[in-house]
């Protein structure tokens, strides 16, 4: 009995405490072949506060973590990352702006609106890698998961 107490509540506790799973840009064409999702791809800096307000509230919310890990793939991207990422048969690269500074064009090619970038940006691919929406700014849990239902629809 009591081994069946303890297996209950290891699985109660990982169920009430699940992570976000994150997957990177290199991993979503195999992903697509073995089931077909909407990719989230969240596009952040260090420096933004915005962004990191999400990381720790949003991205912590356990709905929300459900509703990406059933329904989406999720991809978190610094737009200041310095690697050269292939996806979508395109090579991205860093572009320095300055001493220290720069924009990893992926970032470039996923974000900008409005011939503009700004963090935080929510961007969401469809099944062949074409963007379907786009958010700037900083939504909490509520917001997100009123977005991510209609994007499921």
């Amino acid at each position: 009995m009591k081994k069946q107490t303890l297996i209950l509540l290891f699985f109660t506790f990982q169920l009430a405490f699940s992570q976000l799973k994150t997957v990177s840009f290199e991993a979503i064409d195999s992903l697509q072949t073995v089931q077909k999702k909407p990719i989230v791809v969240f596009i952040y800096t260090d420096w933004c506060k915005f962004c990191k307000q999400m990381q720790q509230t949003t991205f912590k919310n356990q709905k929300v973590i459900s509703d990406l890990n059933d329904n989406f793939y999720f991809v978190s991207f610094n737009g200041e990352s310095q690697e050269e990422i292939i996806f979508n048969n395109q090579k991205f690269e860093f572009k320095p702006s300055g001493n220290k500074t720069g924009v990893n064009t992926l970032a470039v090619a996923l974000g900008t609106m409005d011939k503009q970038l700004t963090y935080p940006v929510l961007c969401v691919l469809n099944d062949k890698n074409e963007i379907i929406f786009q958010y700037s700014g900083y939504l909490n849990a509520k917001d997100f998961r009123s977005v991510l239902r209609r994007l499921s629809e």
